[in-house]
């Protein structure tokens, strides 16, 4: 029998199949979500992307033909006018698909184990897809889950006291490099939720000096107020940079922030000193091209990963009971999907057995034609409770059944259910 509802398909690039030169070729800023959206909704009939600094994932509904895959992944670099080698990229169908997403939000499927920022990106991602009207029931469903079993991972288990972002897995990274900051000037490069964290996670270290650079200067000095640092406006980046030990970069902006340029003449005359520059944004903020000159070290957000490996121990000893609520929801979610299917063949074989029973009461009651009105009321109800506990148990298993699919063929066969494609019986 062939399923009338679609699946869940997914098709991605994540830093496990693809280094970040690449990932960035399909990274959606939130500015430009709203067209790509509305594009995808056109062609797919509903999408939902989310798209961090390790992944770009595009979520849609498909009858789960594998062919789908490269219309999907077509579908998604148009928006950005760009093409993907498929083999750096994964299509995940049906109950694969849910549990990716499901795994993903619950921070187990990351760059860095139980990192906390991922459950608000994809909060924002179906924030997106419901304003730009391309979240079908079937998505918004599925994106509802995954928050919920992003929240019952880490209310539930120790992940979360284990958990770190990409931010701190930086600084860890700029502490492994130079050494302590106690006696360091860093500069911050972003006044975004990245940024904060950044600097946060940098005065709780214990950085003697922070400063920090955003294109909007209010930002900047909010930002470095509320952490004892000083801002520096864009025009003054190379004065900055010459008077820093340590960069860390993550404003995510279309185009490279950093360049030869600027870091050439602020890396001379360092005293032998290196300037280390470690860019987490996707798309990248620094040209690759810095690493050519003398005494510059440059990270990208791929380094960052063997970083986060360090504390992996005691994390892994959690990842298995949040595995264990993962299958749960998944097994939950699976359910639900299947009663799409169910739910109109229910209401097929109630409308059939009313009718039947409307036409055989009102026969009998035509041939007894002395019935008071509450004996006739007394005859329908009557006739109702025995239809109505005639249909429990097939009803029970149509929708608690391992099998739906094969009660509905017998359930057509006994009593002449079909569905037409518009969902009227025939």
């Amino acid at each position: 029998m062939k399923r009338e509802s679609r699946v869940v398909s997914c098709v991605g690039v994540n830093h496990r199949t693809a280094p970040v030169e690449e990932r960035e070729k399909v990274a959606f800023s939130a500015e430009d979500l709203p067209a790509a959206l509305t594009r995808l909704d056109g062609e797919l009939g509903g999408a939902v992307i989310l798209s961090t600094c390790n992944r770009t994932e595009l979520y849609a509904t498909t009858d789960g033909d594998v062919s789908h895959a490269e219309r999907l992944l077509i579908a998604l670099t148009a928006c950005k006018g760009t093409q993907l080698d498929p083999r750096l990229t994964y299509f995940l169908t049906h109950d694969e698909a849910v549990r990716h997403l499901f795994r993903v939000a619950a921070g187990v499927d990351s760059m860095v184990l139980g990192e906390s920022q991922i459950l608000g990106q994809v909060r924002d991602a179906m924030s997106a897809g419901t304003q730009a009207g391309s979240l079908n029931s079937v998505l918004s469903r599925l994106f509802h889950c995954a928050l919920r079993v992003g929240k019952r991972a880490r209310s539930q288990t120790k992940i979360s006291r284990y958990s770190v972002s990409v931010s701190s897995a930086a600084v860890a990274l700029a502490r492994k490099t130079v050494g302590a900051l106690d006696g360091k000037t860093v500069l911050v490069m972003s006044a975004g939720s990245t940024g904060k964290l950044t600097a946060r996670s940098l005065a709780d270290c214990g950085a003697a000096r922070i400063l920090v650079a955003n294109r909007t200067p209010k930002r900047a000095a909010a930002l470095a107020d509320s952490i004892g640092g000083r801002a520096v406006p864009f025009s003054g980046l190379q004065r900055a940079l010459a008077a820093s030990d340590v960069v860390i970069s993550g404003t995510g902006a279309e185009g490279f922030v950093l360049g030869p340029e600027l870091v050439a003449p602020a890396a001379a005359g360092r005293n032998g000193s290196a300037l280390v520059l470690i860019d987490i944004a996707v798309p990248r903020d620094i040209d690759p091209a810095v690493r050519e000159i003398p005494g510059v070290r440059l990270f990208d957000i791929d380094d960052v990963e063997a970083v986060s490996r360090a504390s992996m121990r005691g994390r892994r000893r959690e990842v298995l009971r949040v595995e264990a609520h993962v299958e749960d929801e998944v097994e939950d979610f699976v359910t639900w999907w299947r009663s799409l299917d169910v739910v109109p063949a229910i209401a097929a074989l109630r409308e059939r057995a009313e009718d039947l029973r409307r036409r055989e009461t009102e026969r009998a009651l035509r041939r007894l034609p002395d019935l008071s009105d509450e004996e006739r009321e007394r005859i329908d109800a009557m006739t109702r409770a025995i239809v109505k506990k005639m249909l429990d148990r097939p009803i029970a298993r149509l929708k608690n059944g391992g099998d739906a699919g094969a009660y509905m063929e017998a359930l057509q066969d006994l009593f002449e259910v079909r569905r037409s494609p518009s969902g009227r019986r025939r």
